[in-house]
């Protein structure tokens, strides 16, 4: 059975007041799990409210007792790779065991230049990712003093104290749908892989090559959490048409992966992706407010699957 969880984007409009009651829903409506984007900024103005990540899920790991949760993802290009481990590890040890890391690259121009991150060409980029991938798996897994003198980083006698109360500390996501470098870095590093926007068979291609590349590094399929982060708008043709602002058809919109129409219909688009592979959907919910709309989404579909 796929599981669903939420997922916002923390840079349109997060505040504590919208924090705090999505966190009481998502957790009382029965949700898997509430994830977030960890940006500065949108891509494009205009500027809004954006709570800082690793602030608002400490909140959410003392206030919460059931949901898992963590970003989608945490960029390396403006942390230092050591300090997220070091602030991943205690939110994950105050949570009980319910934070999953979810690590990316860094992609968004804007708010790298407008606060002073260099985000570097793509193989650069992806370079300085492995990197922080080698050191944050080797802290969170390993007591041993680690000493590291790449291009990007450079560590050492580095140790995590105290160590993680989950063996291996949380689990790492990789999201991202390139299968020339995002699945090879998940297939050696993640514990969970997280497609973005990708078609049931898209997402189907993706898996299998992931297996294969899972296999090649001598790991178990079985050991990698296959997840998708996509739209999510309830409503018939008429309520989607004002919700949506596009110039593709509904069923474009579809195809591209996201999950529209009614109750029924969302049903019907979700047992096509567990069809695929999908085992949690992590369900992109734009309308920050809409409270009403995330009780209807848990009790119409969430229960009837």
């Amino acid at each position: 059975m796929i599981e669903l969880a939420i997922m916002i984007e923390g840079q349109n409009g997060l505040n504590w007041p919208r924090w705090q009651r999505l966190v009481t829903a998502v957790e009382d409506l029965g949700f898997a799990g509430l994830y977030r984007s960890d940006h500065y900024t949108n891509a494009s103005p205009p500027d809004m409210d954006s709570l800082e990540l690793w602030v608002s899920l400490t909140w959410l790991a003392a206030h919460t007792r059931r949901i898992e949760f963590g970003p989608l993802v945490s960029p390396v290009s403006f942390r230092q790779p050591t300090m997220t481990a070091r602030m991943a590890s205690a939110v994950d040890d105050l949570s009980d065991g319910r934070l999953t890391l979810g690590l990316g690259a860094g992609w968004q121009e804007r708010e790298h230049t407008h606060f002073g991150w260099d985000l570097l060409d793509v193989p650069g980029r992806f370079a300085r990712f492995e990197e922080g991938l080698e050191i944050i798996s080797h802290l969170l897994h390993s007591a041993e003093p680690l000493d590291f003198a790449e291009e990007y980083y450079q560590l050492h006698e580095a140790v995590l104290l105290p160590r993680p109360q989950r063996p291996g500390g949380p689990p790492i996501l990789i999201g991202g749908n390139g299968p020339k470098r995002t699945l090879p870095l998940a297939a050696r590093f993640a514990r969970e892989w997280n497609a973005v926007f990708l078609s049931q068979g898209e997402f189907a291609d993706r898996n299998k090559r992931l297996d294969e590349l899972l296999a090649a590094n001598g790991r178990d399929p079985a050991s990698v959490r296959r997840s998708l982060m996509t739209r999510v708008e309830i409503g018939d043709e008429a309520a989607l048409a004002r919700k949506i602002t596009s110039r593709l058809s509904l069923a474009e919109l579809r195809a591209q992966g996201m999950v529209l129409g009614t109750p029924a219909e969302i049903i019907d688009q979700l047992g096509a992706l567990a069809e695929a592979g999908v085992q949690r959907v992590m369900l992109q919910w734009l309308a920050l407010d809409d409270l009403d709309g995330l009780e209807t989404l848990a009790h119409e579909v969430m229960d009837r699957l």
